[in-house]
């Protein structure tokens, strides 16, 4: 098994593809792994040594991909999100302590203008006009030259921030040997070998696209094709252009390709997929059968985090379980007490332990000790997911522990209302959230999305769940929307979603 990533590239033909964008030549692992040289070349001359903090800040796609597992490399890579504004970038720079940060040639937007600010060295990326993936990169100033150094299992490969949707978000560092272990996991929970190929559509800033979708492909030698990000009106003709085996996304990406499904039959005829694969969100059962349905595929559903490199879960190639994240994939899974520090079993917290497994946060050891804890003579982390495990050891989830509604002490599960609501035919996407409440604290709210051409009222609605549950978990208010707020990875976020629709007010009189 490879510890670093340097090794887990190594032993792949050098003719084999590697790296795929539309209208490029292919970039292949021999190019690939000189490429990483020449990377490695130019950070050590720009002054970057194998311990320093390289922040990547770059549009989705090839170069993005390729940037990531050649910096990687040589440095700690810190990818961020290209849409932040120029304070973000200020915070999230600083909070890294990033020494350099990498800007395509020509970009002049907050990322440098933060970067200056900072007196960070600034490294410019040029694409290669013909080949996916390869670039060049150049320091602009002088800098002292860094000792060459080579990562090894125990170094950093990479650091990401956790959402922060209620707190200040925390720095998640993750090892070499994390990062293979995960990507090595998820090959054998899909089955991965040379001849697959992955659509790539996650954005590359986030731990599902750089794990599930690149790293795991890297491998086992596989290629992935690169799209410029995930958007629904051409996702069709870049599965005809990437004749993939696989992509990898989350739930609302599923949903607005099943939105334009119906238009795209010879497409989806002409190049079967061996798989669909869904992570990072709840994928709702009713739109894994219509996906298995429209692709004639298996539809595996994975749950993952960030701290534990991605993957904890996954659903067997050969048996879907729907409503249910799958069975242990790679670290071990069990249930912990909500507040003690020991394992239980039935319902819980659901806590892991492995290699994949982030060693802490970084300098936060409040966060430490109260995410982290020893029983059974080893480590477990906490998710933060309450779930418990079925007769066939598949795991179902609850929800978010800080996402339950206590509505005066009678606690909802988000997820089985979103599941009941689902089952109302005009709706096709569904977020269920608390409102607070001046009596009870919380009450349950949905937000919904019809299905086009469909009319419902929130009368409608409300009468159906009522119908499907008890009194306690219908929702008091249903608001119907043409599009529900999306985080920057595309996830529906249920904490704060009062706010975003300017419902807290209303609440409170």
């Amino acid at each position: 098994m490879s510890s670093t990533l340097t090794s887990m590239l190594a032993a792949h033909a050098d003719d084999a593809n590697a790296i795929g964008a539309s209208e490029k030549i292919w970039l292949t692992y021999g190019a690939l792994r000189q490429l990483s040289v020449e990377v490695r070349n130019s950070l050590r001359a720009n002054g970057i040594g194998v311990r320093d903090r390289v922040a990547i800040v770059l549009p989705n796609g090839a170069a993005m991909a390729s940037a990531f597992i050649t910096i990687a490399q040589a440095a700690i890579t810190a990818p961020l999100n290209p849409n932040y504004t120029e304070d973000e970038f200020v915070f999230y720079l600083a909070d890294l302590t990033a020494k350099a940060v990498v800007l395509e040639a020509g970009y002049a937007g907050p990322a440098e203008a933060a970067a200056r600010r900072q007196g960070l060295i600034i490294l410019r990326l040029q694409q290669d006009s013909d080949v996916a993936g390869k670039f060049s990169l150049t320091g602009e100033g002088e800098s002292v030259a860094a000792k060459d150094k080579m990562p090894d299992h125990n170094d950093v490969a990479l650091i990401l921030h956790t959402s922060g949707t209620t707190s200040r978000p925390k720095i998640v560092p993750l090892l070499h040997s994390n990062a293979t272990a995960s990507a090595q996991n998820i090959a054998v929970s899909l089955n991965l070998t040379s001849v697959d190929r992955c659509m790539n559509v996650m954005p590359l800033f986030h731990i599902h696209g750089l794990i599930a979708a690149v790293a795991s492909s890297f491998s086992v030698g596989a290629s992935i094709w690169c799209t410029n990000g995930f958007n629904a009106m051409n996702f069709f003709a870049s599965i005809s252009a990437a004749k993939p085996t696989w992509y990898t996304a989350v739930p609302t990406m599923h949903q607005a390709i099943l939105s334009r499904a119906g238009r795209n039959k010879e497409t989806i005829k002409a190049n079967p997929l061996r798989f669909l694969r869904s992570s990072s969100a709840s994928l709702p059962a009713q739109v894994m059968e219509a996906l298995r349905e429209t692709f004639n595929a298996p539809v595996v559903e994975a749950y993952g985090m960030t701290e534990a490199t991605h993957q904890m879960c996954c659903n067997p190639l050969d048996r879907q379980k729907p409503g249910s994240v799958g069975v242990p994939a790679g670290p071990e899974v069990r249930v912990a007490h909500e507040s003690d520090n020991y394992l239980i079993e039935g319902i819980g917290e659901v806590v892991i332990s492995g290699p994949n497994v982030t060693p802490g946060y970084e300098s936060n050891p409040d966060a430490n000790a109260k995410n982290f804890f020893q029983a059974d003579g080893k480590r477990w982390f906490r998710t933060g997911d309450q779930g418990s495990f079925d007769k066939e050891g598949f795991l179902e989830l609850t929800g978010r522990l800080k996402e339950i509604i206590n509505r005066g002490g009678e606690k909802v599960s988000p997820l089985e209302v979103d599941g009941v609501l689902m089952d109302f035919p005009a709706i096709s996407q569904v977020v269920t959230f608390a409102l607070p409440h001046p009596k009870l604290g919380e009450e349950v709210a949905a937000a919904v999305v019809l299905r086009e051409g469909q009319e419902a009222s929130e009368r409608d609605i409300r009468d159906f769940a009522a119908n499907h549950m008890a009194d306690f978990k219908v929702p008091r208010k249903v608001v119907i929307l043409d599009e529900i707020p999306k985080g920057a990875t595309g996830k529906m976020q249920r904490i704060g979603m009062a706010e975003k629709l300017g419902l807290v007010e209303k609440a409170n009189n």
